[in-house]
Protein backbone atom coordinates (compact mmCIF):
# COMPACT_ATOMS: atom_id res chain seq x y z
CA UNK A 1 0.00 0.00 0.00
CA UNK A 2 1.32 3.62 -1.10
CA UNK A 3 2.12 6.41 1.61
CA UNK A 4 1.20 9.57 1.35
CA UNK A 5 4.82 10.71 1.66
CA UNK A 6 6.18 14.66 2.24
CA UNK A 7 7.93 14.91 -1.20
CA UNK A 8 4.56 13.41 -3.04
CA UNK A 9 2.67 16.29 -1.03
CA UNK A 10 5.01 18.99 -1.71
CA UNK A 11 5.61 17.74 -5.86
CA UNK A 12 1.45 18.14 -6.21
CA UNK A 13 1.74 21.39 -4.01
CA UNK A 14 4.04 22.72 -6.91
CA UNK A 15 1.85 21.11 -9.42
CA UNK A 16 -0.46 23.55 -8.07
CA UNK A 17 0.87 26.40 -8.07
CA UNK A 18 1.86 25.93 -11.37
CA UNK A 19 -1.71 25.44 -12.38
CA UNK A 20 -2.66 28.24 -10.32
CA UNK A 21 0.43 30.58 -12.41
CA UNK A 22 -1.59 29.82 -15.57
CA UNK A 23 -5.17 30.67 -14.49
CA UNK A 24 -4.30 33.92 -12.36
CA UNK A 25 -1.69 35.33 -15.41
CA UNK A 26 -3.90 36.70 -17.83
CA UNK A 27 -6.20 38.65 -14.76
CA UNK A 28 -2.39 40.20 -14.21
CA UNK A 29 -1.34 40.26 -17.93
CA UNK A 30 -4.43 41.78 -19.14
CA UNK A 31 -3.01 45.75 -19.73
CA UNK A 32 -0.32 44.20 -22.02
CA UNK A 33 -2.57 41.39 -23.97
CA UNK A 34 -5.04 44.08 -24.52
CA UNK A 35 -2.63 46.66 -26.10
CA UNK A 36 -0.29 44.43 -27.58
CA UNK A 37 -3.06 42.69 -29.56
CA UNK A 38 -5.58 45.48 -30.22
CA UNK A 39 -8.39 44.46 -28.39
CA UNK A 40 -10.41 46.00 -25.56
CA UNK A 41 -9.95 45.13 -22.06
CA UNK A 42 -13.53 43.19 -22.35
CA UNK A 43 -12.69 41.58 -25.40
CA UNK A 44 -9.44 39.98 -23.78
CA UNK A 45 -11.17 38.87 -20.63
CA UNK A 46 -12.48 36.22 -22.90
CA UNK A 47 -9.16 34.79 -22.62
CA UNK A 48 -10.63 33.92 -18.55
CA UNK A 49 -14.41 33.00 -19.64
CA UNK A 50 -13.74 30.90 -22.02
CA UNK A 51 -10.85 29.42 -20.47
CA UNK A 52 -12.87 28.86 -17.75
CA UNK A 53 -16.36 27.60 -19.68
CA UNK A 54 -14.08 24.70 -21.02
CA UNK A 55 -12.48 23.38 -17.96
CA UNK A 56 -16.13 24.05 -16.19
CA UNK A 57 -17.58 21.36 -18.79
CA UNK A 58 -14.33 18.97 -18.70
CA UNK A 59 -13.67 18.37 -15.38
CA UNK A 60 -16.22 16.19 -14.41
CA UNK A 61 -16.04 14.44 -17.72
CA UNK A 62 -12.25 13.66 -16.82
CA UNK A 63 -13.54 12.44 -13.90
CA UNK A 64 -15.49 9.50 -15.76
CA UNK A 65 -13.92 8.94 -18.62
CA UNK A 66 -9.80 8.59 -17.26
CA UNK A 67 -11.50 5.86 -15.07
CA UNK A 68 -8.76 3.39 -13.82
CA UNK A 69 -6.04 5.31 -15.36
CA UNK A 70 -2.24 5.29 -13.78
CA UNK A 71 -2.45 9.01 -12.21
CA UNK A 72 1.23 9.18 -12.44
CA UNK A 73 1.11 9.47 -16.17
CA UNK A 74 -1.55 11.29 -16.12
CA UNK A 75 -0.74 13.97 -14.05
CA UNK A 76 2.87 13.89 -15.95
CA UNK A 77 1.16 14.08 -19.30
CA UNK A 78 -1.40 17.32 -18.20
CA UNK A 79 1.89 19.02 -17.17
CA UNK A 80 3.68 18.60 -20.27
CA UNK A 81 0.16 19.82 -22.31
CA UNK A 82 -0.05 22.99 -20.24
CA UNK A 83 3.58 23.35 -21.45
CA UNK A 84 3.55 22.75 -24.48
CA UNK A 85 0.15 24.66 -25.76
CA UNK A 86 0.89 28.09 -23.97
CA UNK A 87 4.48 27.56 -25.49
CA UNK A 88 2.18 27.55 -28.96
CA UNK A 89 0.62 30.63 -28.21
CA UNK A 90 3.71 32.57 -27.97
CA UNK A 91 4.05 32.24 -31.97
CA UNK A 92 0.45 32.85 -32.74
CA UNK A 93 -0.44 35.75 -35.13
CA UNK A 94 -3.78 37.34 -33.84
CA UNK A 95 -6.14 36.86 -30.73
CA UNK A 96 -8.05 34.80 -31.98
CA UNK A 97 -5.36 32.00 -32.51
CA UNK A 98 -4.06 32.51 -28.94
CA UNK A 99 -7.74 32.06 -27.92
CA UNK A 100 -8.47 29.21 -29.15
CA UNK A 101 -4.59 27.52 -28.23
CA UNK A 102 -5.40 29.04 -24.83
CA UNK A 103 -8.88 27.19 -24.12
CA UNK A 104 -7.36 23.73 -25.39
CA UNK A 105 -4.27 24.70 -22.78
CA UNK A 106 -7.03 24.83 -20.15
CA UNK A 107 -8.14 20.82 -19.90
CA UNK A 108 -4.66 20.59 -17.93
CA UNK A 109 -6.55 22.77 -14.82
CA UNK A 110 -9.74 20.70 -15.37
CA UNK A 111 -7.84 17.18 -14.70
CA UNK A 112 -4.81 18.18 -12.63
CA UNK A 113 -6.50 20.13 -9.21
CA UNK A 114 -9.40 17.60 -9.03
CA UNK A 115 -7.54 14.16 -9.49
CA UNK A 116 -4.42 15.57 -7.50
CA UNK A 117 -6.92 16.31 -4.49
CA UNK A 118 -8.68 12.66 -5.39
CA UNK A 119 -5.30 11.19 -5.28
CA UNK A 120 -4.38 12.65 -1.52
CA UNK A 121 -8.22 11.65 -0.08
CA UNK A 122 -7.54 8.56 -1.20
CA UNK A 123 -4.03 7.73 0.11
CA UNK A 124 -4.28 9.73 3.40
CA UNK A 125 -5.33 8.32 6.86
CA UNK A 126 -9.38 10.01 7.34
CA UNK A 127 -7.64 11.93 10.53
CA UNK A 128 -5.10 14.19 8.11
CA UNK A 129 -7.07 14.22 5.02
CA UNK A 130 -8.64 17.76 5.88
CA UNK A 131 -4.77 18.79 6.04
CA UNK A 132 -3.41 17.33 3.51
CA UNK A 133 -5.69 18.52 0.83
CA UNK A 134 -5.27 21.77 2.29
CA UNK A 135 -1.57 21.59 2.13
CA UNK A 136 -1.29 20.76 -1.50
CA UNK A 137 -4.07 23.84 -2.64
CA UNK A 138 -1.89 26.34 -0.57
CA UNK A 139 0.19 26.19 -4.58
CA UNK A 140 -2.65 27.87 -5.27
CA UNK A 141 -2.05 30.57 -2.33
CA UNK A 142 1.53 30.77 -3.58
CA UNK A 143 0.40 31.32 -7.45
CA UNK A 144 -1.01 34.47 -6.27
CA UNK A 145 2.14 35.50 -3.91
CA UNK A 146 4.49 34.87 -6.35
CA UNK A 147 3.20 34.26 -9.79
CA UNK A 148 0.56 36.63 -9.97
CA UNK A 149 2.39 39.92 -9.35
CA UNK A 150 5.48 38.75 -11.73
CA UNK A 151 2.89 38.05 -14.15
CA UNK A 152 1.74 41.73 -13.85
CA UNK A 153 5.16 43.03 -13.67
CA UNK A 154 6.60 41.05 -16.86
CA UNK A 155 3.67 41.75 -18.97
CA UNK A 156 4.03 45.61 -18.17
CA UNK A 157 7.74 45.41 -19.03
CA UNK A 158 8.57 42.44 -21.16
CA UNK A 159 5.04 41.74 -22.64
CA UNK A 160 2.83 39.03 -21.86
CA UNK A 161 4.70 36.21 -24.25
CA UNK A 162 7.26 36.56 -21.32
CA UNK A 163 4.61 35.69 -18.83
CA UNK A 164 2.91 32.65 -21.17
CA UNK A 165 7.09 31.34 -21.93
CA UNK A 166 7.64 31.01 -18.23
CA UNK A 167 4.30 29.46 -18.02
CA UNK A 168 5.70 26.38 -20.32
CA UNK A 169 8.78 26.07 -18.70
CA UNK A 170 7.46 25.72 -14.96
CA UNK A 171 5.12 23.38 -16.43
CA UNK A 172 7.76 20.93 -17.69
CA UNK A 173 9.73 21.12 -14.30
CA UNK A 174 6.08 19.71 -12.65
CA UNK A 175 5.65 17.18 -15.36
CA UNK A 176 8.94 15.91 -14.26
CA UNK A 177 8.67 16.11 -10.45
CA UNK A 178 5.74 14.58 -11.04
CA UNK A 179 6.90 11.65 -13.19
CA UNK A 180 9.61 11.43 -10.37
CA UNK A 181 7.65 11.43 -7.22
CA UNK A 182 4.67 9.65 -7.76
CA UNK A 183 3.55 6.24 -7.01
CA UNK A 184 2.57 4.34 -10.24
CA UNK A 185 -0.68 2.85 -10.51
CA UNK A 186 -2.70 5.37 -8.58
CA UNK A 187 -6.07 5.32 -9.31
CA UNK A 188 -9.15 6.80 -7.05
CA UNK A 189 -12.30 4.96 -7.49
CA UNK A 190 -13.63 5.06 -10.67
CA UNK A 191 -17.03 7.40 -11.26
CA UNK A 192 -20.05 5.09 -12.40
CA UNK A 193 -23.13 6.36 -13.47
CA UNK A 194 -24.75 5.06 -10.53
CA UNK A 195 -22.09 7.35 -8.50
CA UNK A 196 -22.48 10.17 -10.52
CA UNK A 197 -26.56 9.52 -9.86
CA UNK A 198 -26.04 9.33 -5.72
CA UNK A 199 -23.56 12.51 -6.13
CA UNK A 200 -26.15 14.65 -7.54
CA UNK A 201 -28.82 12.93 -5.41
CA UNK A 202 -26.50 14.10 -2.08
CA UNK A 203 -28.39 17.20 -0.86
CA UNK A 204 -25.35 18.61 1.11
CA UNK A 205 -22.96 17.89 -1.78
CA UNK A 206 -24.93 20.06 -4.40
CA UNK A 207 -25.44 22.53 -2.12
CA UNK A 208 -21.56 22.79 -1.22
CA UNK A 209 -20.98 23.01 -5.04
CA UNK A 210 -23.82 25.90 -5.29
CA UNK A 211 -21.23 27.82 -2.64
CA UNK A 212 -18.36 27.51 -4.58
CA UNK A 213 -20.51 28.23 -8.23
CA UNK A 214 -21.69 31.78 -6.32
CA UNK A 215 -19.15 32.80 -4.37
CA UNK A 216 -16.23 32.48 -7.47
CA UNK A 217 -18.81 34.28 -9.88
CA UNK A 218 -18.82 36.88 -7.08
CA UNK A 219 -15.72 37.48 -6.89
CA UNK A 220 -14.51 37.34 -10.26
CA UNK A 221 -16.35 40.02 -11.40
CA UNK A 222 -13.39 41.95 -10.01
CA UNK A 223 -10.72 40.02 -9.52
CA UNK A 224 -10.56 39.27 -13.01
CA UNK A 225 -10.24 42.95 -14.06
CA UNK A 226 -7.25 44.21 -10.82
CA UNK A 227 -4.83 44.76 -13.60
CA UNK A 228 -6.86 47.51 -15.34
CA UNK A 229 -9.05 48.38 -12.14
CA UNK A 230 -5.95 49.47 -10.49
CA UNK A 231 -4.09 51.25 -13.32
CA UNK A 232 -7.51 53.22 -14.64
CA UNK A 233 -8.68 54.18 -10.78
CA UNK A 234 -5.15 54.36 -9.21
CA UNK A 235 -2.79 55.08 -11.76
CA UNK A 236 -0.39 52.24 -10.99
CA UNK A 237 2.97 51.61 -12.17
CA UNK A 238 3.74 47.91 -12.98
CA UNK A 239 5.85 47.70 -9.82
CA UNK A 240 2.80 48.93 -7.74
CA UNK A 241 0.87 46.83 -8.98
CA UNK A 242 3.18 43.73 -8.34
CA UNK A 243 3.14 45.23 -4.66
CA UNK A 244 -0.83 45.06 -4.54
CA UNK A 245 -1.28 41.94 -6.24
CA UNK A 246 1.76 40.14 -4.23
CA UNK A 247 0.67 41.42 -1.20
CA UNK A 248 -2.76 40.01 -1.95
CA UNK A 249 -1.57 36.66 -2.43
CA UNK A 250 0.43 37.04 0.53
CA UNK A 251 -2.86 37.26 2.76
CA UNK A 252 -4.25 34.37 0.55
CA UNK A 253 -1.00 32.23 1.62
CA UNK A 254 -1.38 32.91 5.24
CA UNK A 255 -5.26 32.45 5.44
CA UNK A 256 -4.05 29.30 3.78
CA UNK A 257 -1.85 28.16 6.29
CA UNK A 258 -3.78 28.45 9.02
CA UNK A 259 -6.89 26.82 7.40
CA UNK A 260 -4.68 24.05 6.69
CA UNK A 261 -3.39 23.66 10.19
CA UNK A 262 -6.75 24.21 11.92
CA UNK A 263 -9.49 22.96 9.61
CA UNK A 264 -9.69 19.34 10.62
CA UNK A 265 -10.18 20.86 14.32
CA UNK A 266 -12.42 23.54 13.53
CA UNK A 267 -14.44 21.95 10.50
CA UNK A 268 -14.72 22.70 6.91
CA UNK A 269 -18.41 23.87 7.31
CA UNK A 270 -17.04 26.97 9.59
CA UNK A 271 -14.42 27.57 7.88
CA UNK A 272 -15.77 28.35 4.28
CA UNK A 273 -18.17 30.38 6.46
CA UNK A 274 -15.89 32.68 8.06
CA UNK A 275 -13.95 32.88 4.88
CA UNK A 276 -16.36 33.83 3.32
CA UNK A 277 -17.42 36.65 5.53
CA UNK A 278 -13.70 37.76 5.53
CA UNK A 279 -14.02 38.63 1.91
CA UNK A 280 -17.47 40.70 2.08
CA UNK A 281 -15.80 42.77 4.22
CA UNK A 282 -13.41 43.79 1.79
CA UNK A 283 -16.52 44.42 -0.71
CA UNK A 284 -17.94 46.48 1.24
CA UNK A 285 -14.94 48.53 2.20
CA UNK A 286 -13.70 48.70 -1.34
CA UNK A 287 -14.69 51.88 -1.67
CA UNK A 288 -12.18 53.14 0.64
CA UNK A 289 -9.41 51.83 -1.19
CA UNK A 290 -9.11 55.47 -2.73
CA UNK A 291 -4.93 55.76 -2.96
CA UNK A 292 -2.31 53.04 -3.28
CA UNK A 293 -1.95 52.52 0.44
CA UNK A 294 -5.46 52.47 1.15
CA UNK A 295 -6.06 49.53 -1.19
CA UNK A 296 -3.42 47.30 0.82
CA UNK A 297 -5.63 47.55 3.54
CA UNK A 298 -9.21 47.02 1.86
CA UNK A 299 -7.53 43.96 0.07
CA UNK A 300 -6.28 42.07 3.00
CA UNK A 301 -9.46 40.51 4.24
CA UNK A 302 -10.13 39.06 0.77
CA UNK A 303 -7.01 37.53 0.55
CA UNK A 304 -7.18 35.89 3.79
CA UNK A 305 -10.54 34.33 2.52
CA UNK A 306 -9.88 33.94 -1.13
CA UNK A 307 -8.08 30.61 -1.15
CA UNK A 308 -8.68 29.44 2.28
CA UNK A 309 -12.34 29.04 1.17
CA UNK A 310 -11.59 27.15 -1.56
CA UNK A 311 -9.39 24.62 0.39
CA UNK A 312 -11.99 24.26 2.80
CA UNK A 313 -14.49 23.65 0.07
CA UNK A 314 -12.30 20.67 -1.11
CA UNK A 315 -11.96 19.88 1.95
CA UNK A 316 -15.82 19.59 2.79
CA UNK A 317 -16.65 17.92 0.26
CA UNK A 318 -14.37 14.75 0.78
CA UNK A 319 -15.48 14.90 4.55
CA UNK A 320 -19.58 14.45 3.35
CA UNK A 321 -18.83 11.72 1.54
CA UNK A 322 -15.41 10.20 0.67
CA UNK A 323 -15.88 7.48 -1.60
CA UNK A 324 -17.59 9.87 -4.03
CA UNK A 325 -14.62 11.93 -3.95
CA UNK A 326 -13.58 11.98 -7.74
CA UNK A 327 -17.02 12.97 -8.71
CA UNK A 328 -17.34 15.48 -6.01
CA UNK A 329 -14.13 17.30 -6.46
CA UNK A 330 -14.27 17.70 -10.10
CA UNK A 331 -17.53 18.89 -9.93
CA UNK A 332 -16.52 21.54 -7.13
CA UNK A 333 -13.64 21.94 -9.92
CA UNK A 334 -16.09 22.68 -12.31
CA UNK A 335 -18.24 24.66 -10.16
CA UNK A 336 -14.83 27.25 -9.48
CA UNK A 337 -14.65 28.13 -13.32
CA UNK A 338 -18.12 27.75 -14.21
CA UNK A 339 -18.19 30.94 -11.04
CA UNK A 340 -15.19 32.28 -12.96
CA UNK A 341 -16.81 32.50 -16.01
CA UNK A 342 -20.09 33.67 -15.38
CA UNK A 343 -17.91 36.57 -13.27
CA UNK A 344 -15.45 37.53 -15.91
CA UNK A 345 -18.20 38.30 -18.23
CA UNK A 346 -20.58 39.92 -16.13
CA UNK A 347 -17.73 42.08 -15.32
CA UNK A 348 -16.32 42.32 -18.95
CA UNK A 349 -19.84 43.46 -19.60
CA UNK A 350 -20.05 46.05 -16.59
CA UNK A 351 -16.64 47.48 -18.02
CA UNK A 352 -18.43 47.98 -21.81
CA UNK A 353 -21.26 49.92 -20.36
CA UNK A 354 -18.83 52.22 -18.46
CA UNK A 355 -19.52 50.50 -14.53
CA UNK A 356 -16.31 50.18 -13.91
CA UNK A 357 -16.95 51.69 -10.70
CA UNK A 358 -19.82 49.30 -9.86
CA UNK A 359 -17.93 45.83 -10.01
CA UNK A 360 -17.47 45.80 -6.35
CA UNK A 361 -21.11 45.87 -5.69
CA UNK A 362 -22.34 42.89 -8.27
CA UNK A 363 -19.16 41.09 -6.32
CA UNK A 364 -20.58 41.51 -2.88
CA UNK A 365 -24.29 40.58 -3.73
CA UNK A 366 -22.44 36.94 -4.58
CA UNK A 367 -20.60 36.56 -1.21
CA UNK A 368 -23.48 37.15 0.38
CA UNK A 369 -25.54 34.60 -1.26
CA UNK A 370 -22.72 32.33 -1.03
CA UNK A 371 -22.61 32.74 2.87
CA UNK A 372 -26.23 32.44 3.02
CA UNK A 373 -25.86 28.77 0.82
CA UNK A 374 -22.92 27.96 2.73
CA UNK A 375 -25.26 27.85 6.08
CA UNK A 376 -27.89 26.01 4.52
CA UNK A 377 -25.06 23.19 3.74
CA UNK A 378 -23.70 22.99 6.79
CA UNK A 379 -27.10 22.11 8.60
CA UNK A 380 -28.14 19.59 5.48
CA UNK A 381 -23.95 18.16 6.34
CA UNK A 382 -25.52 17.96 9.94
CA UNK A 383 -28.33 15.93 9.16
CA UNK A 384 -26.73 13.45 6.67
CA UNK A 385 -24.25 12.50 8.74
CA UNK A 386 -25.89 11.71 11.67
CA UNK A 387 -27.69 8.99 9.81
CA UNK A 388 -24.81 7.87 8.09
Amino acid sequence: MHRLSPALLWCLLFGNAVIGFGVLMVPGSLNDISHNLDVSISAAGGLITAGSILMCLSAPVFASVLGTYDRRKLLALVMLWYGVMHAVCLVMPDFEHILWFRVIAMVAPAIFTPQAAACIGQLAEPQARGRAITFIFLGWSISSVIGMPIAAWLSEVYGWRSVFGLLSVLSAISAAWVWGVLPSKIAPPVMTMSAWRETFSTKPLVLTLLVTVISASGQFFLTAYFAPYFKLTLLTTPEQLGLLLGWFGACGLFGNVMLSRHVDRFGADKAVTFSLLLISVSMVGWSLGSNFYLAFLVLTPWGLGMFASNSAQQARLIHIEPKLSAGSVALNTSSMYLGQAVGSAGGGWLIAQGHMDQLHWFAFGGVVLAIATSLLAARATRRFTKFQ
